[in-house]
């Protein structure tokens, strides 16, 4: 089905011009070639076709417009043609000539001439000729204009935004929508492959093909004009991986299979503090545990919330999947001791991988969520706040700023979960259902098994499988199924977990039951993320059933299999293991439904078996595959037999498939159980068996290779290529893969484009943007075509839940991606190029995601090289890739394509320099698709063939062939160009290499010369191939010639080369009748990716040709000429057209001097001397006579000459090489550098227009501070020795809210800040407070204008409403956010404390390595190691060379050379220092340590610091910090140091030991001498005002005016000019500023240095000389331990000083040493209570009362709580104390925590320091005399923020505690003394807090001196005491006086009662005697007596 349009021509044009036209059809546009020049008539005459895969409707539009085209302006639109296809549809085809309309909808005298054609389905299924897919260019001759195909071409032209981006008014709204349904068709994909349509007889047989990035001088000529013959192409990876026709699909480059390779972790964990556990009175510990590692914190006594501050590091080395599949659990558990194992609080679970995908894979400073595993009907159970941090190796994590925690108090804004998940987690049931599986191999692993068949002779199926299901840590399995290949399990393994699970993958695995050990069979991880979907629109994890495949080992049993790995999923199975049918549902559970069994323990039960049909129809498939080459067989296999295996799941495997089912049962139809395999014993001449059944062949004849050169070997598939094809029955699931292909191709294709952009960024090309407008043009017409296509089939049987909703939340995404596309293909310009690339690689990554299918269908085909029935080597290929579809977007990328596929050793054996090695390279096509689709499976195949049927074949055409003898064949000369190459492998000892290249084509290879001695070799040698012969139609071979592959060896004197790395190309073709010249030859040099592994290795500079030889023979090709070498036989050299054009240059070299030289082979390095070398010339510095007296050079600048190439981007590369100058003229090498790239060393002289602006006019810049306008209100929070943190709040009715809410405290005004009180932490506190500031607003910035674009796009995308409200919810968190720094810009104005700068990283990062004029270039010598664990690039380096160079076109021009002061000694590098040795005072201030990796079992450190420099080592052993992983050091140390020979300052942090050596934690090493030098003036930082006492005193010996005179004298710049009235001119700028200063006595004096300062602060805007100056700062250096390379231990805050000897002397040290904490005493006095609610039942009465008492204890320090009294039996929940407590603590003001120092156990050698929070705790109890107490309620007052107390009991409510963010919060610290009713609080049996009880208590803090003047007693004690409290009576104690309380108790009461009861006794007393005398007084009555 295809529409053809031929555009015949436009007639009536206006004026003179060049015209393009473009035609659209549903969406996608072809563009015709630009005619130049035409008058009043345009001839197109070209023919476009669409292939369409739905019939035309009658009402679809055709639409052609017109353009005047414009290389430079936006195309301008002529007119435009539509045309409604209905008489099309009708008749077929149609001629018309029509006028055109212009943009108002006017007709214009401009008419256009076409033709129609409608090729309709015809009813059979064929392939479509892909070379008719694409337009055609009539011819291309260098004169004329490019051809703009806007969606196909690269460079994409702005002319074209008419068609997709606005759609024209003119067309009727139905249709208009209908345009924008049907975008784009991929078949255009790969350009190129232009055989002429049949229709149109004018053309030659074989064009020009167009290259998407190869065609080079195609794209120049678009992108201006005239070629410059040394342009580079795009050709790194570009040049092989794209496409060029359609009959070969692109090789993978990559080698290595990464998966399963061991690696370094970190896991780090700090837990901080517990809050709201739930339980009475507990004793709270935490477990942390990460995967199998279990460790503990120390005990905290009776709290619910605990502050533990403890840091716990796990170090793994584990491949990548089993560390993230690792669980890290924290639960929190009660009173653990020795004996019992304590009761779990509540626990939190999260997979190491999620905690890796976090921003910096970290949470910091998060709340966990506790939950109880065992009650799931419970809440949840407390909050525990951590960090959790996974560092692999070369992360490094950036910790965020330490300071106070105030903001992290908000609980729920801080959840420990990624983003997107709901902070109220359910609970959630995963039911796993595991019905049955088939195709398990043979795994006889007892022995006993063979013992008993040996006995016996009976053969069971030795397999006893079951299924076991992992996840979240816990692990579920089946019942095994004993002895069966097919076992039917029909069973449901039911997990109970939180939902969303914060685990990724599950993992599902078939082992095999046996005595000794289960082994597993295979493994198969469903990814959660994969099935489920979280959006509004999302749906719940849903799963099947559907069958997934397992690949593991091969199948043959050994009983030491070395690839076991793969069975348990870790790397790439190398072959099919069995597949299982499985399903998978979740359910949320209703946790308050009483039926819910509340554990979460695994559970197993019976389920429904499910019917056959249900994973889709049983259909044949079919299989083909022709090997056309099987090259590069490697050496060791060469002498025995070859062939080749494929197989389809166990089908084709014929050693070790399974056992062989009956064929009947398939030809019935069977019962769906015939997916095993066929053991087939047919030979391959017994092609149909009796029935004409096809019989498959699925393995090649074996073959004995011949030799291609020492290497290599090769199979002599000439003319004669084998063939194999297997019949398989599957269900049919096509659909599945085939929308996973149309997803693939867009992302390949946004790949492909994206890599076009980067490179043409990389090498500078003009236009990136209009390439990357291209980009996205064809993203968004692809994500729209994906939603056309797969509309069609919504309603499929056999789909299960999850292909319907995947394909719903596919499409959504993809149309939702196609909008932004076009919304961002809009906006990109080239200032926002940088960020919009950013973006689309989110689009790449998402489609890549996307598209990955989670339920399987057709097993992946595995091709094996079999040598002598041995397996070899093996390559996988997904099924889909091969998968055929009657759509050409659905087709698999490699379907019926030519591939090349390099196969590799499998498992272990791949890892590593073995895997590198090529095993064999195969040229192969395959195509699979349903058999009753197989008419055109050969349709791909190279032309000019016959096919070879088995020799017996009926006659039956529909066999396919067993091989293809090929008919025609060609003959080429390849020659090949090597130039040079760079950055190559290290693979010698000594660091260099001695590499050559080889190269191979077809069967044969060839090696260029091996240069010795270096990693950038320049080969400048040609290679010709001879006579190579090709196999197919000659114009195939144009366009698609075979690839070459180079690798490139080492050459070693003994034993076989080593290899370094390899790349692929595609040569530049020329057929026999095509002349050799320009555009496409000579070919021009390329840069290709050299890669070794899966790491890059370098690049290779080169060209390749492959010639045809006509029929003249070899006298058509262009001469080689040149010398011939004739000492080494004829060495060609590249020949001129191609090699690069040179200039003269010259490089001049500034050699410094030598650093850290380490012995080689154990002797020193005594005379050392640098080797510059660069394309063959060089220069020798000076040599250096003892390199340890002076490692610096006497001659410091030389310089040589040298050709180079034109073009910068083929600059050779630069080697240093030092060596060692022995006694008798012997050298050694040391090391060596390469300076891969010349490009920052070259000197480009100022623009002379430029300079105008530095002499004309005074720029005047205001230092002023400037007048606040708005009226202040200055908030001070003020101690003496303690910070002053100052806030500056303007007064506004905002403001004034605030303050309302946040109450008493803030609203007293202090004093003004005391400068005496202020000190050097003041400063650094309040610095930090600013950075960290500056950190919120940048994030806010960030997020803010994210924001932005995510609101352009989405009101860019129409009725995308929903993405409005997701977008608007971060913005009140924003809004939250910005809510606390408004005050930022004014506290500026009125600032309090001088700050200096925070650096949270290292200065070198700042400054750019302070490498402004001097570099340092490390020297390597020694192997690189082959894996990754052997060497670091630490290992390697042996020194450091430091110089510089500058590179020149040679007349340099004369300005610079007559500059005054001109030395030409030192060419470009004047006014350099002298470097002879220098003494130095070297003051380093070491602040703090932060997160230093425990060294210590108990998760501690014993911290101190070491510094060395020199010989200088000091130790500062006596003062190591105890047990502190963050300790304060404040110290400053002096040394004395000379320059050179000491410049490595090395600080490092240790832990003590008592016994033993101290261990190393981590140490940086600062480079002091670049610093020193540097023009930055990184010797003392320059601080922000200049005073000459106080905390802030200025400490640089030369005062600010003695600094910039000397800097305007070195860099020769006019000033400094003081003049009146505060105005200093430097240059041409004019700084104001203050004049005075006070000194210490208050005296005002003029003085300049303010001015100075200002200009300092300032030096940057000065022009010429300026940079910026490094500013007092602290900087923070990350701790790096050796033994654990690239993972930081910790972090250091220091700074340097530097002051040359030969100055001043500086002043004495600022002192820094930690503030001392201030001692207090808080005295609370417990007056009364109220309400506290009654516990006690009256033994007597069952009256309620309560025997209450008061406990109350400061934060950390439970051991010393002190209780009241007892008030007994209060009956009204009131309670009289009158107690006094009193709290001594030692507290810092500045952190706002207490200090305790306090043994941690009786064991402690010393004291551990503790900072804790101030936190008062008061709790209410009921005194029991015989049970333990009970425990009523709580309060915990922050003594910082806490709510004022109430006035009377009364107005105390649960609020106080509840919303304590409403109230008015104060701090004792500023109040002093408080007094007021306050709730206690306590949880009940729902876990809902309710009050129970009230206590008016009164708290007073003294200092320590105030304490000591008005001492109080302790309880009611003297001095001071209280009076007694008035209780009543009752409260006598009942067992002193039993009568009076036995009164009160019942008397009271009850005294009625007890009269009733006396009246009644005595009534029945009465009754009873009378009863008991009656008898006798009867008798004696009746006796009469």
């Amino acid at each position: 089905m295809a529409l053809l349009v031929r555009l015949k021509a436009v007639t009536g044009l206006r004026g003179k011009g060049d015209r393009l036209a473009k035609a659209a059809f549903r969406g996608h546009s072809f563009y015709t070639r630009v005619l130049e020049n035409c008058e009043d008539e345009a001839r197109f005459d070209e023919t476009f076709r669409w292939p369409i895969a739905s019939s035309i409707d009658g009402n679809e539009m055709l639409e052609i417009q017109v353009f005047n085209y414009s290389k430079v302006f936006t195309n301008r639109l002529i007119g435009t043609f539509r045309m409604v296809l209905q008489k099309v549809v009708e008749e077929g085809q149609l001629e018309v000539t029509d006028t055109l309309i212009d943009d108002n909808n006017s007709a214009i005298q401009t008419s256009v001439s076409i033709e129609i054609r409608y090729q309709a389905m015809d009813g059979t299924v064929g392939t479509w000729n892909d070379g008719e897919f694409l337009e055609t260019p009539n011819s291309r001759s260098e004169g004329e204009g490019p051809l703009e195909t806007e969606s196909l071409l690269p460079g994409h032209w702005q002319g074209s935004a008419v068609s997709s981006g606005k759609s024209n008014p003119g067309l009727k709204p139905a249709e208009r929508n209908f345009r924008r349904a049907g975008k784009g068709v991929f078949s255009a994909m790969k350009l190129g492959k232009i055989r002429p349509p049949k229709e149109d007889p004018h053309r030659k047989q074989d064009e020009p093909a167009i290259l998407e990035t190869e065609d080079l001088d195609w794209k120049a000529m678009r992108l201006g004009g005239g070629l410059d013959p040394d342009t580079i192409s795009l050709a790194s990876v570009t040049a092989v991986t794209t496409n060029v026709s359609n009959k070969r699909s692109k090789p993978d480059i990559k080698m290595e299979p990464s998966a399963g390779r061991p690696m370094d972790y970190q896991v780090s964990i700090t837990v901080i503090e517990a809050r709201q556990l739930v339980g009475l009175n507990m004793d709270p510990v935490v477990c942390v545990e990460v995967g199998e590692e279990k460790k503990y914190t120390s005990m905290k006594e009776s709290t619910n919330c605990p502050y533990y501050n403890e840091y716990f590091v796990f170090d793994f080395h584990v491949p990548l999947d089993v560390m993230f599949d690792k669980i890290i659990k924290l639960s929190v558990i009660h009173s653990k001791n020795l004996l019992r194992s304590g009761t779990l609080v509540g626990s939190f679970k999260m997979d190491v991988g999620t905690v890796y995908t976090q921003p910096e894979h970290q949470f910091y400073h998060k709340w966990a969520i506790l939950s109880d595993p065992e009650d799931i009907t419970a809440g949840l159970k407390g909050y525990l706040k951590c960090d959790i941090a996974v560092v692999g190796k070369g992360d490094n994590i950036k910790t965020p700023h330490k300071a106070n925690e105030t903001d992290e108090d908000d609980i729920e804004g801080n959840l420990l979960l990624p983003d997107g998940v709901p902070p109220e987690r359910q609970w959630a049931r995963f039911y796993i259902k595991i019905y049955r599986a088939e195709g398990l191999p043979r795994m006889n692993t007892s022995l006993m098994a063979n013992v008993k068949k040996a006995l016996i002779g009976e053969n069971k199926d030795l397999v006893d499988p079951y299924v076991q299901v992992l996840f979240a840590g816990q692990k579920g399995k089946t019942s095994v199924q004993k002895s069966s290949y097919e076992p039917l399990w029909n069973e449901q393994v039911i997990f109970t977990e939180m939902f969303p699970p914060l685990c990724k993958r599950l993992k599902v695995q078939i082992r095999d039951s046996d005595k000794v050990n289960d082994m597993a069979i295979g493994t198969h991880f469903i990814d959660l993320r994969k099935i489920s979907n979280e959006g509004d629109k999302g749906f719940l994890p849903t799963f099947g059933p559907a069958w997934v495949n397992m690949y593991g080992s091969t199948r043959n049993y050994t009983l030491m299999d070395e690839h076991q790995d793969l069975n348990e999923g870790l790397g790439e199975g190398v072959s099919f293991r069995a597949r299982l049918l499985l399903s998978l549902a979740v359910e949320i559970l209703d946790t308050s439904d009483p039926e819910i069994t509340s554990s979460t323990e695994v559970q197993v039960e019976q389920t429904m078996p499910v019917t056959e049909n249900c994973t889709g129809k049983m259909e044949e498939f079919f299989l083909f595959g022709a090997f056309l080459e099987a090259t590069m067989i490697d050496r060791k296999i060469g002498d025995k037999p070859i062939n080749f295996e494929v197989t389809i799941g166990n089908y084709g495997n014929q050693i070790d498939g399974t056992t062989k089912p009956s064929l009947k049962k398939k030809k019935e139809g069977g019962d769906g159980e015939q997916e095993d395999s066929e053991l087939l014993q047919h030979s391959s001449e017994d092609e149909a068996d009796d029935n004409g059944e096809l019989v498959s062949v699925s393995s090649t004849q074996p073959m004995k290779p011949l030799i291609t050169d020492r290497n290599y070997f090769h199979l002599p598939y000439f003319e004669k290529k084998p063939c194999i094809y297997i019949k398989s029955w599957w269900q049919d699931q096509r659909r599945r893969l085939y929308n996973a292909n149309i997803m693939d191709k867009i992302a390949d294709k946004l790949d492909e484009g994206l890599n076009d952009v980067q490179e043409m960024i990389k090498t500078e090309k003009p236009h990136p943007e209009r390439r990357l407008r291209g980009v996205l043009e064809e993203l968004s017409s692809g994500c729209f075509r994906f939603v056309t296509l797969t509309n069609k089939d919504q309603s499929l049987s056999a789909r299960t839940r999850l292909d319907r909703e995947r394909l719903k939340s596919c499409m959504r995404e993809l149309e939702s991606m196609g909008q932004q596309a076009k919304i961002l293909r809009s906006q990109v310009k080239k200032n926002t190029m940088r960020d919009k690339l950013k973006l689309v690689q989110n689009f790449l990554q998402k489609l890549r995601f996307l598209a990955d299918e989670p339920q399987h269908s057709i097993p992946d085909i595995f091709i094996w090289m079999m040598s002598n029935g041995k397996r070899i080597a093996y390559a996988r290929i997904p099924s889909k890739d091969i998968l055929y579809s009657i759509v050409d977007e659905e087709t698999g990328k490699d379907c019926a394509k030519v591939k090349t596929v390099f196969l590799r050793l499998p498992g272990k054996r791949g890892f590593g320099p073995a895997g590198w090695t090529v095993q064999a390279k195969m040229e192969i096509y395959l195509w699979l698709g349903l058999t009753k689709q197989r008419k055109d499976f050969l349709s791909g195949l190279p032309c000019g063939f016959e096919e070879k049927k088995a020799s017996q074949g009926l006659g039956l055409q529909a066999f396919p062939p067993i091989s293809l003898l090929y008919t025609k064949k060609q003959v080429f000369q390849l020659r090949a160009h090597m130039y040079q190459a760079r950055s190559l492998f290290a693979a010698d000892s000594s660091g260099l290499s001695d590499p050559f290249a080889r190269v191979f084509f077809i069967t044969q290879g060839q090696c260029t010369e091996v240069l010795n001695e270096t990693l950038c070799p320049t080969w400048d040698q040609l290679l010709v191939f001879d006579n190579v012969e090709l196999y197919g139609e000659a114009h195939e071979m144009r366009d698609d010639p075979p690839i070459i592959v180079i690798e490139i060896y080492d050459q070693d004197t003994v034993g076989k080369a080593d290899f370094m790395g390899r790349t692929f190309a595609k040569p530049v073709v020329k057929m026999s009748d095509e002349d050799y010249g320009p555009p496409r030859f000579p070919p021009q040099l390329e840069y290709y990716q050299i890669y070794r592994g899966n790491s890059t290795a370098g690049d290779l500079l080169a060209a390749f040709e492959l010639l045809q030889i006509g029929p003249a023979g070899k006298s058509d090709l262009p001469p080689i000429d040149g010398p011939t070498d004739m000492e080494q036989g004829p060495i060609l050299p590249v020949p001129l057209g191609i090699r690069p054009v040179l200039s003269k240059y010259r490089v001049e070299i500034l050699f410094w001097g030598l650093r850290d030289l380490k012995r080689v082979n154990l002797a020193q390095v005594d005379r050392p001397r640098v080797d510059i070398e660069c394309a063959g010339k060089g220069v020798q510095s000076a040599l250096i006579q003892n390199y340890k007296k002076n490692p610096n050079f006497s001659t410091l600048v030389k310089w040589f000459e040298v050709d180079l190439p034109e073009n910068e981007l083929l600059h050779p590369p630069l080697n240093i090489r030092v060596v060692d100058c022995r006694a008798f003229g012997r050298y050694t090498l040391v090391g060596s550098h390469a300076v891969s790239s010349l490009r920052r060393f070259i000197h480009r002289p100022p623009d002379k227009k430029s300079q105008h602006w530095n002499t004309a006019g005074e720029i005047v810049i205001n230092m002023e501070p400037e007048v606040p306008i708005k009226k202040m209100e200055t908030m001070v929070k003020l101690e003496a020795n303690s910070d002053a943190v100052v806030k500056v709040d303007v007064v506004k009715e905002k403001e004034k809210k605030k303050k309302k809410k946040k109450g008493g405290g803030e609203e007293i005004e202090e004093e003004e800040p005391d400068e005496s009180m202020l000190d050097w932490w003041s400063k650094y506190f309040a610095s930090i407070e600013t950075m960290k500031e500056q950190l919120r607003q940048q994030e806010a910035a960030a997020a803010e204008a994210e924001e932005k674009e995510e609101l352009e796009i989405a009101e860019g995308s129409k009725g995308q409403a929903k993405t409005k409200e997701k977008v608007k919810a971060p913005k009140e968190d924003k809004k939250k956010k910005q809510q606390q720094p408004p005050e930022a810009p004014e506290k500026k104005s009125k600032q309090k404390i001088d700050e200096l700068k925070v650096y949270n990283k290292e200065l070198e990062m700042e400054f750019d390595s302070f490498a402004d004029w001097l570099h340092t270039f490390s020297l390597f010598r020694g192997k690189i190691g082959d894996n990754d664990d052997t060497t670091t690039e630490e290992e390697r380096t042996v020194g450091r060379f430091k110089g510089s160079m500058c590179v020149y076109k040679v007349p340099l021009p004369d300005d610079i050379t007559k500059e005054a002061g001109y030395d030409p000694n030192f060419g470009m590098f004047q006014g350099i220092p002298s470097n002879d040795p220098i003494n130095v005072l070297v003051r380093v201030y070491i602040v703090r340590a932060t997160d230093l990796h425990p060294a210590d079992i108990n998760g501690k450190a014993d911290p101190y610091i070491a510094i060395k420099l020199g010989k200088t080592d000091i130790k500062d052993k006596e003062n190591y910090i105890s047990k502190q992983l963050n300790p304060i050091f404040g110290k400053s140390f002096d040394i004395e140091a000379t320059f050179p020979m000491e410049s490595m300052l090395m600080v490092a942090v240790y832990d003590w030991d008592l016994v033993g050596s101290d261990d190393l934690i981590g140490e940086t090493k600062i480079d002091l001498e670049n610093r020193y030098y540097s023009k930055h003036r990184a010797t003392c930082g320059i601080s922000q005002t200049y005073s000459t006492h106080g905390y802030n005193t200025w400490r640089d010996p030369g005062k600010p005016t003695q600094i910039l005179a000397k800097l305007c004298r070195e860099g020769k710049v006019d000033g400094p000019h003081y003049g009146p009235g505060g105005r200093v001119k430097v240059a041409n700028r004019v700084f104001t500023g203050p004049r005075e200063m006070e000194d210490e006595n208050g005296q005002k004096k003029q003085t300049d240095e303010h001015l100075a300062l200002a200009v300092l602060r300032h030096w940057e805007e000065i022009p010429r000389v300026g940079c910026k100056l490094v500013p007092e700062h602290v900087e923070t250096r990350p701790l790096l331990n050796p033994d654990k390379p690239g993972i930081e231990q910790g972090r250091l805050e220091m700074w340097v000083d530097m002051f040359p000897m030969d100055m001043p002397a500086p002043g004495p040290a600022i002192d820094i040493s930690p503030r001392k904490p201030k001692r207090y005493e808080l005295r609370v006095i417990v007056w009364n209570t109220d309400e506290v609610i009654l516990e006690d039942d009256d033994f007597f009465t069952g009256e309620k009362s309560s025997d209450i008492f008061v406990r109350g204890w400061l934060k950390g320090q439970q051991e010393d709580k002190q209780d009241t009294d007892v008030h007994y039996h209060s009956l009204t929940g009131e309670g009289n104390f009158n107690w006094r407590y009193i709290f001594p603590f030692d507290y810092l003001m500045a952190e706002e925590k207490i200090v305790i120092s306090k043994k941690e156990s009786m064991f402690s050698w010393d004291e551990t320091e503790y900072k804790i929070p101030a936190r008062l705790t008061l709790q209410v109890w009921d005194a029991d005399h015989f049970s333990a107490d009970d425990f009523l309620g709580a309060i915990e007052l922050d003594l910082n923020r806490f709510p004022r107390g109430a006035k009377t009991a009364k107005q105390c409510s649960m609020d106080m505690v509840t919303n304590e963010g409403d109230l008015p919060l104060v701090s004792i610290f500023k109040q002093k003394r408080v007094k007021g009713w306050w709730p206690f609080v306590a949880r009940n049996e729902n876990d809902e807090l309710e009050l129970t009880g009230k206590v008016e208590a009164e708290l007073h803090l003294l200092t320590a001196e105030e304490a000591e003047k008005s001492p109080a007693g302790l309880a009611r004690n003297e001095p001071d005491p209280l009076e007694k409290p008035n209780r009543p009576d009752t409260s006598f104690i009942w067992f002193l006086n039993p009568l009076k309380s036995i009164r009160y108790f019942i008397w009271h009461t009850y005294r009625w009662l007890l009269l009733k009861l006396l009246l009644l006794l005595l009534v029945l007393l009465l009754v009873g005697l009378f009863l008991y005398s009656m008898p006798g007084y009867l008798v004696k009555k009746l006796l009469g007596a």
